[in-house]
């Protein structure tokens, strides 16, 4: 590690197959703390690379649990870590996405720069987290979606874990989440913190053979804010978008901000499923949805995407869904 770290340190890159190792080492424990936070914490301070971006998915993905299902599922997933503490919305969209007839396979974890992520949401619920293909199959059949807690696919992760929380701050393992999806979905909407990893994101996944679609708000976010305009990377090239584009209202960081706990997410989390959201609250919804929508059918249009996923959360077909997914 300490060659590692000097190469690092001398604005020097890894190549994909050192950094797929060096990933590897880390997760297994062959450093001490130290040398770890050192390592994660280079990410913080510099861009990091498409080769070491591709080393570190492949090393993730070879040391995860697999699940195979036989719907053609779709993941909604962020990044994280662009410190706007916004109420659940890629979270919430996954239930619209489900009522609306797509089947998704959510990963999720515990939030890291916010103050709730998507596990501690549901955990609050009283959502049991499992890896059991067979449980997480009912839920799919059930609910026609499923919620996989990323610490119990990548066990190996539980050598970082710690100093992850301690740290509280976004570190490359946030670059990497949504592309270690242990369901290998074929179609997924990515939600990115910056403008030049959407960038790299993208390349990346021309390269699959996934239904994609990267978004980033130019203003920060790791989805469609509709605070001002946004970027969004797709199968068919990319594309700036405005929130008069989508037809919806431009909104306010007010507008979107998430609960300061727990239980203040979960409260807003309910509100908008039980139909007693605000306007901004659902447009919100109703983008991240409609583009998830949109990722899977995109022949069909994104108006009709967007239509689809304003139906599923006012009809309350999102809130059943979310409902059959705590069913014992």
């Amino acid at each position: 590690m300490k060659q590692i770290l000097n190469e690092l340190i001398e604005h020097r890159s890894l190549t994909k197959e050192t950094a797929r190792q060096v990933l590897i080492d880390l997760t297994s424990g062959k450093y001490n703390p130290s040398q770890t936070t050192a390592f994660m914490t280079v990410y913080m301070m510099r861009s990091v690379t498409i080769d070491e971006l591709q080393g570190f998915r492949d090393a993730m993905l070879e040391l995860c649990l697999p699940m195979k299902f036989d719907q053609p599922v779709m993941d909604l997933c962020g990044t994280g870590g662009d410190g706007k503490n916004t109420f659940n919305i890629s979270t919430l969209s996954s239930f619209v996405v489900a009522a609306a007839g797509q089947p998704v396979a959510k990963h999720g974890n515990y939030g890291v720069s916010s103050a709730s992520g998507s596990s501690n949401v549901l955990e609050h619920f009283g959502y049991k987290f499992t890896n059991d293909a067979d449980e997480l199959k009912r839920s799919l059949d059930r609910a026609n979606i499923c919620f996989m807690h990323a610490p119990l696919f990548h066990p190996a992760m539980k050598n970082v874990a710690p100093i992850r929380k301690e740290l509280g701050v976004k570190t490359f393992f946030n670059m990497l989440g949504p592309m270690v999806n242990p369901a290998f979905p074929k179609k997924q909407l990515v939600g990115v913190f910056s403008l030049e990893l959407a960038r790299q994101y993208g390349y990346l996944y021309q390269n699959t053979d996934k239904d994609f679609v990267i978004l980033h708000s130019v203003d920060g976010y790791d989805e469609i804010s509709l605070t001002g305009a946004f970027k969004y990377f797709y199968n068919q090239g990319e594309r700036l978008a405005t929130p008069a584009d989508l037809k919806l209202p431009q909104l306010r960081y007010e507008d979107l901000r998430g609960g300061d706990t727990v239980e203040e997410s979960a409260n807003v989390f309910m509100k908008i499923l039980e139909g007693k959201g605000t306007d901004a609250q659902n447009a919100a919804v109703i983008a991240n949805a409609g583009m998830a929508l949109f990722t899977g059918h995109q022949q069909e249009g994104l108006p009709a995407a967007l239509a689809r996923a304003k139906e599923a959360l006012a009809s309350g077909k999102a809130l059943q869904a979310f409902k059959k997914l705590l069913q014992p």
